[in-house]
């Protein structure tokens, strides 16, 4: 694994994004940081981290997208690939809150976000954003967070967790030909609050609904009360939990 430790920056992702040359770092280059300014998420939300607690990464990738794959493809390749690793270091009670958070019970411990840079020639670099909360206990003003230490009431090595994930990230995109079917399936499964009623908010009212699962272009699929299916892209729909 080859690995660019940083102290303090504003956002690893960044970091690799505003390097002019990104196409000639190697593949699966991981970038670290003991602290970053602007982390960000899904809808833009900040990611809040304390100095040296966590795990604050990001990973470059090169043309995942050069054979049939889709950019919901990567969203399920690096879900499964953390929960699988994740699973092996026996959290408990794991789930993938649509389309790619990383759930314990009803807490969030980690969040991936995942940028695509289109090239002229029709390559894509992917920068595989990942914060996972490990040793930090304290989450005031983020009632819905949790830690790995806090769930499991021990320390963790953050880099034997970060060569951990890295190895399985590798593994499931260099074979994802192979690993395909299998890991949809995986991610189906993994879903946070399938099968459950919950409550969803959008722009036009709130309603209570059942997950059902994701289409194949990585859209939600709920069960309203009605039994009427209906399908949501990321910012049309909020899950209440």
């Amino acid at each position: 694994m080859i690995q660019v430790k940083l102290n303090a920056i504003d956002s690893t992702n960044d970091y690799l994004k505003k390097n002019p040359g990104l196409d000639q770092l190697p593949n699966f280059l991981v970038v670290t940081a003991e602290s970053q300014t602007n982390g960000r998420g899904q809808r833009g939300a900040n990611w809040a981290s304390e100095p040296g607690k966590n795990l604050i990464t990001s990973i470059l990738v090169h043309d995942f997208y050069q054979n049939k794959f889709t950019p919901f493809d990567l969203i399920i390749a690096v879900s499964v690939a953390i929960h699988e690793a994740l699973l092996h270091m026996f959290i408990p009670n794991l789930a993938i809150k649509w389309p790619n958070d990383i759930m314990s019970g009803n807490k969030k411990i980690g969040g991936i976000l995942i940028e695509n840079i289109h090239k002229s020639d029709k390559k894509v670099q992917s920068i595989i954003g990942l914060g996972l909360n490990v040793n930090q206990i304290n989450f005031a003003g983020f009632p819905q967070a949790s830690s790995l230490q806090l769930i499991c009431a021990k320390e963790f090595d953050t880099q034997q967790l970060l060569e951990s994930i890295v190895s399985a990230i590798e593994y499931k995109l260099s074979n994802w030909d192979a690993q395909r079917e299998s890991s949809k399936q995986v991610y189906q499964n993994a879903l946070f609050k399938k099968g459950v009623i919950s409550q969803f908010n959008t722009q036009s009212g709130s309603f209570s609904g059942t997950i059902m699962g994701v289409d194949p272009e990585g859209r939600l699929e709920i069960s309203n009360e009605c039994n009427q299916k209906m399908s949501f892209e990321l910012k049309e729909i909020q899950l209440i939990y």
